[in-house]
């Protein structure tokens, strides 16, 4: 069978002030009335069923992912102690699915991005799929790159190594490039965006979690043993104590029959306020007004709040996003530094505005 893993336990910390612990941005809805966890599960559900879901997220956010996927049991919900990079979260979540279907397809999505042309997603997706179960690969797809954009990831693939399914065999990864390097990649033709979604078969995931990642492995071991009254609280201790450590880096650089299928839908991953401001609809000014604002000589801007009116003159190309406690403004350039605001609170133990 076909299983879906998605991973819902992120901060989203470039979407401050409105995204925070107890409400990332995968559980808002930034577009339209849906959550982005709820368009990722909604656009799954014609080529998997929800009994074949698996929600991997936090403890803070287990209540708010069962509310609004209700079609979902709550054996589908997967609660990590603590946030651990990808590594541990698809090792967690491909022993609890070994349990179940040791030769199952592992089909592995971030809750938290857009994607638009949901059929040729489903296409791309199921080639995957295919290349996963025939060829034993591990699968991923890649985003024909539009611009030279140095917040994603890239996957470098053969053009000379396509595989009877239409995939790719992969080359490298590349970690996400200054400007130079990104224009090279785009120049190139031989240079994906590294979108995050992952397919193998569980069996072979385990396996190369322990070849590459033996200490991972080895907590799964333990954890797979535990029992008694005192199961879950070992189980938090365990898994606490593993290193932090992401799928690309830990397993897929170092792996043999890598593979990548080339996407060919609408993509981001709306990692920041830019991102909003680039996928929305905008006025004559090239501004995006959301609620009813008051711009005055007022150009590329997205203004975003609910509970008061923002009133602006004579700026351009700012981010300002307004909630009931907290008030951010950003050039639209330095979108992805609005993580820093984040860090900053953390130090200072500013926990009422995380």
């Amino acid at each position: 069978m076909n299983h879906a893993v998605i991973m819902a336990g992120g901060v989203g910390s470039r979407f401050w002030p409105r995204s925070r612990k107890k409400k990332p941005k995968q559980v808002l809805n930034i577009f339209g009335s849906n959550t982005l966890l709820q368009e990722t599960c909604q656009r799954l559900f014609t080529l998997i069923p929800p009994a074949q879901f698996l929600i991997v997220t936090t403890k803070g956010l287990a209540e708010d992912v069962r509310q609004q996927l209700p079609e979902l049991s709550s054996d589908s919900i997967l609660v990590e102690p603590v946030g651990r990079n990808t590594a541990p979260c698809i090792g967690l979540a491909a022993l609890k699915l070994y349990e179940q279907d040791p030769d199952g397809i592992m089909v592995v999505l971030p809750a938290d991005h857009l994607i638009s042309d949901r059929d040729r997603f489903l296409a791309c997706l199921q080639t995957a799929i295919d290349t996963a179960r025939s060829e034993d690969a591990l699968v991923t797809i890649g985003i024909t790159p539009t611009q030279p954009e140095t917040g994603y990831g890239y996957i470098q693939f053969d053009r000379a190594g396509q595989k009877p399914s239409g995939a790719y065999a992969v080359k490298t990864f590349a970690e996400k490039p200054n400007l130079d390097t990104a224009r090279r990649f785009l120049e190139s033709g031989d240079f994906l965006w590294n979108s995050g979604i992952f397919i193998w078969s569980i069996r072979r995931i385990l396996n190369e979690i322990e070849a590459s990642l033996p200490e991972l492995n080895a907590a799964l071991i333990e954890i797979k043993k535990l029992g008694g009254p005192d199961a879950h609280t070992q189980f938090e201790q365990i898994y606490s104590g593993l290193r932090p450590i992401s799928i690309d880096y830990g397993v897929m650089e170092r792996a043999e029959n890598v593979a990548v299928v080339k996407g060919d839908f609408s993509w981001s991953d709306v990692g920041n306020w830019a991102e909003v401001y680039r996928l929305s609809t905008k006025d004559e000014q090239g501004n995006v007004n959301l609620n009813g604002h008051v711009l005055i000589d007022t150009r590329n801007c997205l203004i975003d709040s609910t509970d008061r009116l923002i009133a602006t003159v004579g700026v351009h190309d700012l981010l300002i996003i307004n909630t009931s406690d907290a008030l951010l403004i950003c050039h639209r350039d330095q979108a992805q530094e609005v993580k820093r605001v984040v860090e900053y609170m953390e130090r200072h133990q500013m926990e009422k505005y995380l």
